[in-house]
């Protein structure tokens, strides 16, 4: 049994290329309350089942310039070089409060020794504020360790680099360097210090359509509302 993030808590989920990061990521969304809060998704990379997410009718796309305050999913396609407007919009994000921020690549955020300081502060303060958060990332000892310090669940795929099995080592007990099947994690709970080994989350059709159903559910009672 998993326990998942409530509305205040933060999850990082790490994993090489094509180890399953993405897939699980979605899925913690999916099950998240962006029925009841604005969920901000971060797509840097331009991720392919972000993009079917994404494509769905409820689904929205914003720029920087826009912090959406209404219940739903809202997709940014920031570029690399604009990491002050990126900034602006977390730090508007902090004022607001009770707003979901998922990162598909957290080094974009901030890379040490470079701080992102509107990022760390979701880190460390997003709970107070009800801004939960999950960021992903295929490069551990790339991130700010404040995405870890301050995370209350971990889930880690397969890594490739010895140095990002044994940060993320630091952080749970379970020996990173031996290796589980294809898509398979270890899944670790901060509170009640317990770690799982996970089977692969549900995946494609059957996440996106939980997301069809979701979105059009928030349609019908944004409509009510207005009539």
């Amino acid at each position: 049994m998993m326990q998942l993030a409530d509305d205040t808590q933060r999850t990082s989920i790490v994993g090489r290329t094509g180890s399953g990061k993405t897939a699980a990521a979605v899925w913690h969304l999916s099950e998240s309350n962006y029925r009841h809060m604005p969920w901000v998704v971060y797509d840097f990379k331009q991720d392919q089942l972000l993009a079917e997410l994404g494509a769905l009718d409820g689904a929205e796309h914003i720029g920087l310039d826009t912090v959406p305050r209404k219940p739903g999913l809202y997709f940014v396609h920031p570029l690399p070089h604009e990491t002050e407007a990126v900034q602006e919009q977390l730090w508007k994000i902090w004022a607001q409060e009770s707003t979901g921020v998922y990162i598909d690549e957290g080094y974009m955020m901030a890379t040490p020794p470079k701080v992102n300081p509107a990022f760390r502060s979701l880190l460390t303060q997003g709970r107070s504020k009800r801004i939960p958060m999950i960021i992903l990332s295929q490069r551990p000892v790339w991130l700010d360790r404040f995405v870890f310090s301050e995370s209350d669940f971990y889930q880690v795929f397969a890594l490739n680099h010895s140095g990002d099995r044994k940060t993320m080592m630091e952080y749970i007990p379970a020996d990173l360097n031996k290796r589980l099947p294809e898509y398979w994690s270890y899944y670790h709970d901060v509170s009640s210090a317990e770690t799982v080994v996970c089977k692969p989350v549900p995946y494609g059709p059957e996440v996106i359509e939980s997301f069809r159903a979701g979105l059009a559910s928030l349609k019908k009672k944004r409509t009510r509302v207005l009539v």
